[in-house]
């Protein structure tokens, strides 16, 4: 079945409809990875995106019921330069069409992947339609005009709060749509989690007497968060707290710093990162279309961006306060990275 890209610009990419066939709105990005595209489809942090694949072959190996981060995908749509039909994996369970049928997710196939990256690259990501039929103009502008992604964290989030048992440290996680890796990493470290939703207050998350906070990554625009911000404020100085992308962001933010949107974002599991305590560079997955450009007083840079510069994690000088950007729990070194999730403990 034919199809289209629309984008906010007025440039169309036209190529093969597979998967859901429904309309889908969203804003378009771009990932590098050369694997990992159903960690991709499955990570919360993607709500209320269409994500293309610069990888020009997806589905070779796939979809298995394991290697998920979340318990359904969570893209707006999908887009690639060719789809495999005939996956080879001994783990396969069910080809990329079926998954995507099963879970409403329209795809998008056959368009130059590398074009529209372009495109992104220097114009900044931008709203986009996959378009099953004919649209006219103004059909095409209320579509971008209705569409907006500030609830996306409510939307991702848990409903209520759980506990996973555990003999070590106690860890209190505010969920704004955590992946299940990250989890598995806490648990790997036998701590106790009590997981929380992301409008939790204050009250409830200090009721439970954590060892430590962890605000965990998330979709969406750090500053429409503002009643979490608020109750962070309450909790600091109170307990140790950690964070990872959005969690990073929403820290700066509530001890007084600043978060801008990067022109095209970062994502991808191959983007190097300095240690600046370790002198060390790692390889690390990164998801995000935010960050922190201005560093809240009293707190010191401890990771950079090897490519742009930006900063990729920070500590309190004073308070057991210690973040990152990146995402420790993706393993695409595949492990050396592993390490920040015992920093992150030893904040305790």
């Amino acid at each position: 079945m034919k199809g289209k890209l629309i984008l906010e610009n007025g440039i169309i990419f036209e190529g093969n409809i597979f998967g859901y066939l429904e309309e889908s709105v969203g804003e378009v990005v771009f990932n590098t990875g050369m694997t990992g595209y159903q960690e991709v489809l499955t990570d919360p942090s993607y709500y209320g995106q269409i994500v293309t694949m610069t990888y020009p072959l997806i589905g070779n190996y796939g979809i298995n019921l394991e290697d998920v981060e979340s318990k359904s995908p969570k893209v707006k749509g999908f887009i690639v330069r060719e789809k495999c039909d005939y996956p080879n994996n001994w783990r396969c369970e069910m080809d990329l069409e079926g998954y995507f049928k099963q879970n409403k997710i329209i795809g998008l196939e056959g368009i130059d992947t590398r074009a529209l990256t372009k495109i992104l690259t220097n114009n900044g990501t931008m709203k986009g339609i996959i378009a099953t039929k004919e649209l006219s103009q103004s059909e095409i502008e209320q579509k971008f005009k209705n569409f907006n992604n500030n609830d996306a964290v409510m939307k991702v989030t848990t409903e209520k709060t759980y506990t996973m048992e555990g003999d070590g440290a106690h860890v209190a996680i505010v969920d704004f749509g955590i992946k299940e890796n990250i989890l598995r990493s806490f648990k790997q470290r036998n701590c106790k989690l009590t997981v929380f939703p992301a409008d939790a207050k204050a009250e409830e998350i200090l009721k439970v007497n954590p060892d430590l906070i962890f605000l965990s990554n998330g979709p969406g625009d750090p500053e429409d968060l503002q009643d979490v911000i608020k109750t962070l404020k309450k909790i600091i100085g109170k307990k140790p707290i950690i964070g990872i992308c959005l969690g990073h962001q929403l820290l700066a933010l509530t001890l007084g710093g600043k978060t801008e949107k990067l022109k095209f974002g970062h994502r991808g599991c191959n983007h190097p990162v300095k240690d600046i305590e370790e002198n060390k560079v790692y390889i690390t997955s990164q998801n995000h279309g935010y960050y922190v450009s201005g560093l809240p007083e009293g707190m010191e840079v401890t990771h950079v961006n090897v490519n742009d510069g930006t900063i990729e994690g920070m500590r309190h000088k004073s308070l057991p306060i210690f973040s990152v950007q990146f995402h420790p729990e993706a393993c695409p070194g595949p492990k050396d990275i592993e390490i920040i999730f015992d920093k992150f403990l030893s904040v305790i």
